[in-house]
């Protein structure tokens, strides 16, 4: 690893000699999923060294000069890197990485994947996503390895069920936070804060009915519907910017009850405002109303849905706005239905109702849960499997058991939300 480091070292690239750096010191702490993380890393370090040869071979092949030393040279480093790997396989490794072994895979996809596509998107915008890019030229890897760092810890406290029902609201929180404090510290004239483009107001609403409007722009409608793909609906109770304030507010009020008149809005309601965004977009569009304009509009619906949080979902413990107003919340819920993901309940429930009081999307009650599924509300928010104490509530995948179903389920989500912590800006 000091290897590695010393030749990004030489090709003046900090950020990613320090995440290497960083990385080999975390041995100290014997964590299981470093191990892992050292595998990945060294193999990857594999391929930088054999590329390196390559290019190295070719320019001196090009300019008539000595190479055969230099490629056995380099093949030495490939070799010893090699048995470095090995050595990390080996029995003995095994025994000294012994923290927390149980969740050290699962930490350790976390770890990879969020590493694996937040230098993906580094690599392909075209302009310094990341914010020490933007502030700090070329220590991008820096961040992408702290992000990761921070994913793997969330993750390994979100693999039990409690952790999760803990761990959930705060990062999603944390998500907004962030989101609206880049935002706003952007619009006050730190411009670095923000992505290039056309601002746009952060109403969910405007994931549709935006492209409706400018018949261009399907950036954040893409990436809902991708991240719909990867998790089904937990866009609604994981990753929505606005989604957050409506969960803080619920939890202001009392434990939720579920609510029969609630859930047919479910439906209608958020049908409703579906309906009402669309026609709304295509009449501006048809009438020639600049976005200027049309922004107002957007604004209205958005302080609408904030006086939904604030008032009623606060007054009743329930996230009134999310399921029954936003219309992307309905969209994410019928899209759902595509994703192989969902929340089933076992033969064996004792109907205790403990899940009834932790669902505050109002998707539990006695019938559904005598049917085994919760209600078209659902978000896979994953709070009734840690408040049944009779283990009938679970994460179902094909072909997967429910424990393995729940840690592939945490890892994609919580990678995803690292991604989108990573470039949270407009």
């Amino acid at each position: 690893m000091s290897f590695l480091a010393a030749h990004l070292l030489r090709q003046g690239d900090f950020g990613l000699m320090t995440a290497f750096l960083a990385l080999a010191g975390l041995m100290t702490t014997r964590q299981a999923w470093v191990r892992w993380g050292m595998v990945a890393a060294l193999v990857w370090g594999g391929f930088i060294w054999a590329d390196t040869t390559v290019h190295l071979v070719h320019f001196r092949q090009a300019f008539d000069l000595p190479w055969r030393r230099l490629a056995v040279i380099m093949t030495g480093l490939i070799v010893f890197n090699g048995f470095a790997v090995m050595a990390l396989l080996s029995q003995r490794a095994s025994s000294f990485f012994s923290v927390a072994r149980d969740s050290s895979l699962g930490r350790t996809a976390i770890f990879v994947l969020t590493i694996m596509g937040l230098a993906l998107a580094r690599a392909k915008v075209p302009f310094p996503i990341l914010l020490a890019d933007r502030y700090l030229p070329g220590w991008g890897w820096a961040e992408i390895f702290a992000l990761g760092l921070y994913a793997q810890w969330i993750g390994g406290r979100m693999m039990k069920p409690r952790g999760h029902r803990m761990v959930r609201p705060r990062i999603w929180a944390l998500f907004s936070a962030v989101f609206f404090l880049q935002l706003a510290l952007g619009l006050l004239g730190m411009e670095q804060m923000l992505m290039t483009g056309t601002l746009h107001l952060p109403v969910p609403a405007l994931i549709f009915g935006g492209p409706v409007f400018r018949g261009t722009g399907f950036f954040m409608l893409i990436l809902f519907s991708v991240t719909i793909f990867l998790v089904g609906p937990a866009w609604c109770s994981h990753l929505c910017y606005i989604g957050a304030w409506d969960d803080s507010l619920s939890r202001l009020g009392p434990r939720p009850a579920p609510k029969e008149g609630l859930r047919r809005l479910s439906l209608w309601g958020r049908g409703a405002t579906l309906v009402l965004t669309i026609m709304t977009a295509v009449v501006l569009r048809s009438m020639g109303i600049p976005g200027s304009s049309a922004i107002v509009f957007a604004m209205f619906f958005g302080l609408l849905g904030v006086g939904i949080m604030a008032f009623v979902s606060r007054k009743m413990g329930m996230m009134t706005h999310c399921t029954t107003f936003c219309p992307m919340g309905l969209v994410a819920n019928i899209l759902g239905k595509i994703s192989p993901w969902r929340i089933r309940i076992g033969s064996d429930c004792t109907r205790c109702g403990a899940c009834y009081t932790r669902c505050r999307y109002n998707a539990l009650d006695e019938s559904r849960v005598t049917l085994g599924r919760p209600a078209l509300s659902c978000t896979l928010c994953g709070d009734c499997v840690s408040a049944c104490a009779h283990k009938q509530i679970g994460y179902s995948f094909p072909g997967l058991s429910g424990e393995n179903a729940r840690t592939l389920f945490i890892v994609l989500v919580v990678t995803l939300h690292a991604i989108f912590l990573g470039v949270a800006r407009i």
